[in-house]
């Protein structure tokens, strides 16, 4: 795939386990996860939000902080030294939300379209609350640098969401940006 070579043509898709600990940091369980998995030519990881305002799961990883960024740094070099090849998947759920992951703030989301869904929160399943609109046009994810960190400059899937549509990947391999494919640049 563009510049990159993997070992087969299987690929793990991403599956939400749940299982980051305390601060959403991927922990034990997620080196053991995905260690697991380096036979698969390339794994793709589950979503990792991008800020905090990207919650919308239990104990689901993300990429904003020092700890987190730590504790993908472990995965990565696991998978890596075991000869694996792992993209990181990152997502912000958007309306997909409840204050409850919050800390009591209304989702964020291009526009105040409500989901007339229930969510599983900490607390329980609740409706999903009308968001606020977004009072940016466009979101821009400081990531570039973190996954860098993470991944030695490998590949990013992006998963940004007005509902539950994929709408962007962004990788190294030089795809066709109008395909919603774009280059990142390495480091």
């Amino acid at each position: 795939m563009g510049d990159l070579t993997f070992r087969n043509r299987m690929v793990m898709a991403p599956m939400t386990r749940c299982r980051a600990i305390e601060g959403n940091v991927p922990g034990p369980l997620a080196v053991t996860y995905y260690t697991q998995r380096v036979s698969a030519g390339l794994i793709i990881t589950e979503g990792s939000q991008v800020k905090p305002l990207g919650i919308g799961f239990n104990r689901t990883p993300g990429i904003y902080s020092p700890e987190q960024v730590a504790g993908w740094k472990e995965v990565t070099n696991a998978v890596h030294r075991d000869g694996g090849t792992i993209f990181l998947q990152l997502w912000h759920v958007r309306r997909m939300s409840h204050p409850d992951y919050l800390g009591g703030r209304t989702p964020v989301a291009p526009s105040a379209i409500p989901v007339l869904e229930e969510i599983h929160t900490p607390t329980g399943k609740k409706k999903i609350p009308v968001p606020r609109p977004s009072q940016r046009r466009r979101s821009r994810m400081p990531v570039q640098r973190r996954h860098e960190e993470c991944q030695g400059g490998g590949a990013l899937m992006v998963w940004r969401s007005t509902g539950r549509t994929v709408t962007c990947l962004t990788s190294s391999c030089g795809m066709d940006p109008t395909a919603g494919l774009t280059t990142m640049g390495a480091a």
